[in-house]
């Protein structure tokens, strides 16, 4: 016989104001069982104000749906969840996915939430509690309370694959680079990066768009590896500001890793073959770069060293972005992507 226990998530635990907040009055519970595996189901849906043959959209609404077109990731959520619960407009349950899902692939926090309580309900999607555990799983890592203490009663998968739309696009191979000092065309370039030295920025921002990379990525990196020190050397034999090691140097093509311009360029050829590589994860590129493409390949994804995933939630922590545009005509991808893909 099969033993269920259903527990009061309210009782448990008040859900945030943002994102499935809005069903606090509805009894939501969790059923945990014996055969490792959980589901999360609701009561009929109260919705907290119906929209009935509305034909004007109020000007809060209107400047709402104008902010989350823009990219603000905030302004997506809060939409969506008025969409998910019928505030002041129509009840829509995939475009509050979408939305979610919009802020969710830059890394926002309530996005990855709500997508993640979207998918562990079938709401609006095919129910996939691997799925919702991984956007759990990110949600937590970035400080959502409630996404933690969800995690813990789920089972781990940090190998699901992310949702098609949080997937990254490819870029265009360039038929020529762009032009000394402008910067690659990257959206939501808000990113708050530690204060780099005025030479060290401008060195980026112009190489940068010639390897196809986001400059805020590469100066985040930089910022983690050697603090904007072009004459760090780390005990493992790491040189310059992108820490390149003998072997990547020669690698690239580094004949002087203290040079900040040699060395930056190599730095920035070997994310740009990681981020083909690795089809755009960035956390799985941030992780490569750490600890090798090796290892990520080994353990099928962040290795468990505390070194790493460190490095890889620090990196993460202010470049929020889980996917980066990538170049497939660099290099064929890890075979650990198409397992990670079959094994969905």
């Amino acid at each position: 016989m099969r033993l269920v226990v259903k527990i009061s998530l309210i009782a448990a635990f008040s859900l945030p104001v943002a994102g499935f907040a809005a069903d606090e009055a509805q009894p939501l519970l969790l059923q945990a069982e014996t055969r490792d595996h959980i589901a999360l189901s609701e009561t009929a849906p109260v919705p907290s104000a119906t929209v009935s043959g509305a034909s004007a959209i109020p000007d809060a609404i209107a400047g709402l749906i104008a902010d989350a077109q823009a990219g603000n990731g905030k302004a997506q959520v809060e939409l969506g969840v008025k969409y998910a619960n019928a505030e002041g407009v129509p009840k829509d349950q995939p475009k509050a996915n979408r939305l979610f899902c919009g802020a969710a692939k830059y890394g926002d926090v309530e996005g990855l939430y709500n997508l993640g309580w979207a998918y562990a309900n079938a709401r609006g999607v095919t129910r996939d509690d691997a799925v919702a555990a991984r956007l759990f799983a990110l949600a937590a890592a970035r400080g959502h309370p409630h996404a933690t203490r969800l995690l813990a009663m789920m089972p781990a998968n940090s190998e699901a694959q992310l949702p098609a739309c949080m997937q990254p696009e490819l870029l265009p191979i360039a038929k020529a680079l762009p032009p000394a000092g402008r910067e690659w065309a990257f959206e939501h370039a808000d990113v708050q990066i530690p204060m780099a030295p005025k030479e060290v920025q401008q060195l980026v921002q112009r190489l940068a768009p010639q390897y196809e990379v986001d400059s805020n990525l590469a100066l985040a990196l930089i910022w983690a590896e050697s603090a904007f020190n072009a004459s760090a050397l780390s005990p493992a034999r790491a040189q310059g500001l992108m820490q390149l090691i003998p072997e990547t140097a020669e690698r690239f093509g580094v004949k002087r890793p203290f040079n900040p311009d040699e060395n930056v360029k190599g730095g920035l050829a070997y994310l740009r073959w990681l981020l083909a590589y690795f089809q755009g994860d960035v956390p799985l590129v941030l992780a490569a770069y750490n600890a090798g493409e090796g290892a990520v390949e080994k353990h099928r994804g962040i290795p468990p060293y505390n070194e790493t995933r460190d490095y890889v939630k620090k990196i993460t922590g202010i470049y929020r972005r889980l996917t980066h545009p990538y170049n497939a005509s660099i290099v064929k991808p890890s075979p650990i992507i198409e397992q990670l893909k079959r094994s969905m």
